[in-house]
């Protein structure tokens, strides 16, 4: 059986217009809460520096 990763891939979602922008990776076993960033939106929606959720 194949162990747990410790880090995975996750995918950035901006919280207003909810386009998913950003692609990074996180410890799951640190940070096992939803990770926020504040990150710039380039879709014509936005176009500011907004806050960027992890979605599922």
């Amino acid at each position: 059986m194949a162990a747990k990763e410790t880090r995975v891939v996750v995918v950035m979602a901006c919280t207003e217009c909810k386009s998913r922008n950003y692609t990074t990776s996180k410890n799951r076993i640190k940070h096992n809460q939803r990770l926020e960033l504040k990150k710039y939106c380039p879709r014509p929606a936005c176009r500011k520096h907004t806050m960027h959720r992890e979605a599922k």
